[in-house]
């Protein structure tokens, strides 16, 4: 069975997904759109919810595909528009905060806290072009989280160790603090809805759900090409101006190559971005336009392939 039901943040009604097995089994909490314009990842909620026969399904999936719904609504990249934050940089929120704040904690409460498993798809934004990977965070429960990112069956596989200057408030964050192995997925971007994106995830999502026994079947073992990322090392601009980029995600460049450089609007080079190591391009800001320490990629550096021995 699965029924259709509402969340209501802010006063702002968020539709969701219920979806009863036939027999116990894990509780699953399945979220999109914390960031509202990542369009691939909410049609893939979607999807996989409506294609799902819960006859098969053993367990509990609770499905948002938006729990950032004015996001959403008025097509605001990486922030909440309320407050200019960024929702997934807030967990596990504050009932005494900000609106994102306060939202970030309804979230963890009503479907963080109570799963036993989160799942959370994103991809690149509406100036981001990304490569698929999935990532978790190095914590306790970092074990099974790390066997559910990699039966995502994505070409990536991050682990993110907290760090002064690194991320840190996502959603998966909070879940492992709770003691709850949780994975963000990501596929597709620049604000487009892009067919092989959704089917990636979906795709990935029925993999997780067999490797977590939710659904019958053995799971697809990882392609022998999927790589597991040591470092994920974020790179912004001093300057601001116009981001000339001289590499696309996906590429793998050497250390010391130059990645693109930052330009006035006289056209004069104002800072050239070597690569500080090896790795590939996970995520590159599309648009030129570029604020002073705004973002601009994200690489993936100590690429291991795992022995499947």
């Amino acid at each position: 069975m699965i029924e259709r039901r509402t969340f209501v943040w802010h006063g702002v009604e968020h539709p969701a997904f219920e979806a009863t097995g036939v027999s116990e089994g894990p509780k699953l909490s399945l979220i999109a759109g914390v960031h509202g314009c990542e369009y691939s990842s909410i049609a893939a909620v979607l999807r996989f919810v409506n294609e799902l026969d819960t006859s098969e399904l053993s367990g509990t999936i609770t499905a948002v595909p938006v729990v950032s719904m004015e996001s959403f609504r008025q097509r605001s990249p990486f922030v909440v528009p309320a407050d200019g934050k960024n929702l997934n940089r807030s967990f596990p929120g504050s009932r005494e905060g900000s609106y994102t704040d306060v939202l970030a904690r309804s979230i963890y409460e009503d479907l963080i806290a109570p799963a036993d498993v989160l799942v959370d798809l994103h991809g690149g934004d509406q100036v981001e072009g990304l490569e698929p990977f999935a990532i978790y965070e190095a914590s306790p429960v970092e074990a099974r989280a790390h066997a559910i990112a990699v039966a995502f069956n994505l070409p990536y596989v991050v682990r993110e160790e907290r760090h002064e200057g690194g991320l840190g408030g996502l959603t998966t964050s909070a879940a492992a603090e709770a003691g709850i192995p949780g994975v963000i997925a990501e596929a597709g971007g620049r604000g487009l809805l892009e067919e092989s994106a959704v089917q990636l995830l979906v795709t990935g999502l029925r993999n997780v759900l067999r490797h977590l026994e939710m659904l019958p079947g053995k799971p697809d073992p990882p392609p022998g090409a999927q790589r597991q990322v040591g470092s994920f090392i974020w790179l912004r601009s001093t300057h601001e101006g116009w981001w000339d980029s001289a590499v696309e995600s996906g590429d793998e460049v050497r250390e010391g190559q130059l990645l693109g450089r930052i330009r006035n609007l006289w056209g004069d080079v104002l800072e050239e971005l070597p690569a500080p190591r090896d790795g590939v391009i996970l995520f590159i800001t599309t648009s030129p336009a570029v604020a002073s320490n705004g973002l601009l990629l994200g690489l993936g550096a100590d690429l291991v392939v795992p022995s499947r021995a």
